[in-house]
């Protein structure tokens, strides 16, 4: 078992090297679409619109569906299928029902680069920019998410120290996303995905000789299920995410809203023509559906081959282990690692290029400079390097944050996720049907939508995560809806008698 051990751990280092040239390479082929910010954020037009939407796949992909999801699905059974279901089902179709607006809007005044750029223009408010920039900074929790599965898997699977692999995975990512942006990051996850898509197919197929019965395989595994215990074939769990039918829709929600993150809609803004948006989302869609489904089937297969794991999150490595050679197991590994790191760069790409879009250019560089008149060019190169320099900081912080493994993966990574989504999920969808949505309600809604999560959840009054994000983006839509009527019946009563004064 020792010599085994030490092959997979010589094998999965070679791949690692490679995987470390591959992505340097990309960074350094990126570079000189990285000289702007418009090229490091988005690479608008540089990257052809498959590769963009398998990115899409492979950045929502992440360490939970790899590790978080089977985790759960070996510890409340088959319920977490609900979660599977809405990844593909739910969350395609709202990308097929934001994508297309999204795009065009993001086209008006000269191009939108983020998303808290998209909710500015849109709105017509540098402040609400500046607040939606802070709240996506809540992204760190989910980039501690990926660290930890990362460090995850280098310790179920080869042994090495939890710290050491954060270190790998910070280290790698930080350095081919500062050199080749957004081009970089975008074709990396290409790469990621399609080798995700693989080991995803492979997991399903591995139980017709990890659990056995033939073409009856999900039945047989139904049986070994029901007889450890018959509430993991149950359609609801007790104690887990999914214990009653409004807690698996508040999950819809969720699954729903999700597209709506920053560093997901960032690669609709990567699209340069309308005509190849669908395009993206089909091989978007295609690669939610491999990339959710699957591996949820081998967590429920663990639970019969390796029962009492110590950390559920470890489902998938241990299974691998029990149902591969060590060479294919090497294989996995790595795709499960690239699973990991196609999020974390889109998360770190996605936070700093907001840090200095939507944070510094607006709020510090109006003081530094408010004398100097800078050309286009001087601003942008600025914008930029402080962008570049962002990373480094926000790496060593999420770092830092890493050190204490948490409970549930899954849980830590949704955290942040709700936080964002419950602000700004109504200035985003009413900003797309509702003429009468201005700026005033807008910032009401992110601010008391995010702020009611965070109490709900920082309270213990809804303890459940996705029922507060369902409370609360309620709550924020309510007082969009509510706040931009009044404003907008006093904006209006106010010019009716203004314009009678300048009557009489």
């Amino acid at each position: 078992m020792g010599e085994e051990s030490n092959s997979l751990l010589w094998i999965i280092s070679i791949l690692l090297v490679g995987y470390f040239v591959l992505t340097t390479w990309l960074g350094k082929k990126g570079a000189v679409h990285s000289r702007s910010m418009k090229g490091f954020s988005i690479a608008k037009g540089k990257v052809k619109p498959w590769i963009v939407g398998v990115s899409f796949g492979a950045s929502f992909a992440s360490a939970n569906l790899f590790l978080g999801v089977p985790g759960w699905a070996y510890t409340y059974g088959v319920s977490t299928l609900w979660w599977a279901l809405g990844c593909f089902g739910v969350t395609w179709i709202g990308l097929l029902l934001f994508t297309k607006k999204f795009w065009r809007q993001g086209q008006r005044n000269g191009g939108s680069l983020t998303l808290p750029q998209w909710l500015g223009d849109r709105y017509q408010s540098k402040t609400l920019q500046v607040i939606v920039a802070l709240l996506i900074l809540f992204n760190i929790y989910y980039i501690v998410g990926q660290n930890v599965g990362l460090a995850t898997m280098f310790e179920t699977v080869v042994g090495i120290p939890y710290i050491w692999g954060i270190g790998i995975g910070v280290g790698i990512t930080i350095l081919y996303v500062s050199l080749g942006g957004a081009f970089a990051q975008i074709i990396s996850d290409g790469i990621q995905g399609i080798i995700m898509s693989v080991v995803s197919v492979l997991l399903f197929v591995s139980l017709l000789w990890t659990i056995g019965g033939g073409w009856n395989v999900l039945g047989h595994l139904h049986t070994e299920l029901s007889q450890i215990d018959k509430s993991l074939v149950a359609p609801t769990s007790d104690g887990g995410p999914f214990y009653s039918g409004f807690a698996i829709l508040s999950i819809q929600w969720l699954l729903f809203s999700f597209v709506l993150l920053p560093h997901l809609m960032n690669k609709v803004l990567t699209i340069e023509k309308e005509e190849e948006l669908r395009t993206f989302t089909l091989s978007s869609g295609i690669t939610l559906f491999l990339l959710s489904v699957f591996s949820v089937f081998a967590g429920l297969a663990a639970r019969v081959l390796t029962p009492g794991l110590v950390s559920a999150d470890g489902a998938i490595p241990a299974y691998i282990m029990e149902a591969f050679p060590t060479i294919i197991v090497a294989l996995m590994v790595t795709g499960i690692i690239s699973a990991i790191l196609s999020t974390t760069d889109s998360l770190y790409l996605g936070i700093t290029s907001s840090i200095g879009n939507d944070l510094y250019k607006v709020l510090v560089v109006p003081l530094l400079y408010k004398n100097k008149n800078l050309s286009e060019k001087q601003l942008d190169r600025k914008v930029l390097r402080v962008s570049k320099m962002s990373l480094i900081v926000i790496g060593l912080l999420s770092l830092y944050m890493s050190i204490d493994r948490p409970e549930s993966l899954a849980l830590l990574t949704q955290f942040g996720i709700s936080a964002i989504i419950s602000g700004i999920i109504a200035p985003i969808s009413l900003g797309y049907f509702w003429k009468s949505a201005n700026k005033i309600g807008a910032i009401t809604s992110v601010l008391f939508g995010s702020g009611c999560f965070m109490f709900l959840t920082g309270t213990g009054i809804v303890s459940h995560v996705f029922q507060a994000l369902f409370f609360s983006s309620i709550v924020g839509f309510v007082l969009m809806i509510t706040v931009s009527i009044i404003s907008g019946y006093v904006v209006r009563r106010d010019k009716v008698m203004r314009a009678e004064q300048q009557a009489q």
